[in-house]
């Protein structure tokens, strides 16, 4: 990581899991700082710049799904959602609500550093290729990582970002589930293909019209095709 020192903000209220796992991140060079619940981890994101956070499904007096749903009200920080639950839905609920990652309890620290790292890549590494254009209303700068319709900004996650980039780069391609998780989540993944669906029905939402370039291939995966 060099000398640019990432924060992570771990939101768990288990104290003795957030020290195990600040622990282990201080000895990989990252600078932590703890939340016991979802509200202390909106406040927290709101007062300090957070590189990526850590946050736990199951807190008292704010969920993890609340305080996910808020910080994006206001921030594109990665998000990775801890729980101990391990049910489908509440993955896919987690992704709905705009987390980038979701690690299910008990989870071996070098996975989770690993993943942390893996997130962390996603937004710094500006995609080849300048500035995209696809169509008169949509515009993707890769290097400034910033996406525009009709010269309105708009927020993506990282791995919004990232999904999109990598299916405007292959416009008029047939690009299957498995495909598109190997090349943005870029490692191993070991959840639900339907983590993808997930993401585009995000992504659609918040490009508006411009959502509907992104065609479904029925039996395969999704493509990117500005023709009607």
């Amino acid at each position: 990581m060099g000398n640019d020192v990432k924060t992570v903000l771990i939101a768990d209220d288990e104290i003795r899991m957030r020290r195990v796992i600040a622990d282990y991140l201080a000895a990989k060079g990252y600078k932590t700082v703890e939340a016991a619940n979802g509200s202390e981890a909106v406040l927290m994101c709101r007062r300090m710049p957070i590189d990526l956070v850590l946050l736990d499904v199951m807190m008292p007096q704010m969920d993890g799904f609340e305080a996910c749903r808020i910080i994006r009200e206001h921030s594109a920080v990665p998000i990775i959602m801890l729980t101990a639950r391990g049910e489908e839905n509440d993955e896919l609920q987690g992704f709905s609500l705009g987390a980038d990652e979701y690690i299910a309890k008990p989870f071996s620290l070098r996975i989770l550093a690993a993943r942390i790292e893996a997130v962390l890549r996603r937004g710094e590494a500006p995609s080849p290729g300048g500035a995209i254009r696809a169509a008169d209303d949509l515009r993707v700068d890769t290097v400034a990582r910033e996406v525009t319709v009709a010269g309105a900004p708009i927020e993506l996650t990282y791995t919004e970002f990232e999904l999109l980039v990598f299916l405007m780069q292959n416009a008029g391609i047939a690009l299957s589930r498995d495909r598109i998780l190997d090349s943005v989540w870029r490692y191993d993944y070991y959840g639900d293909a339907r983590t993808v669906d997930t993401h585009i029905k995000k992504l659609r939402q918040k490009l508006g019209d411009c959502g509907n370039y992104i065609k479904t291939i029925r039996g395969i995966g999704y493509k990117f095709d500005t023709e009607k």
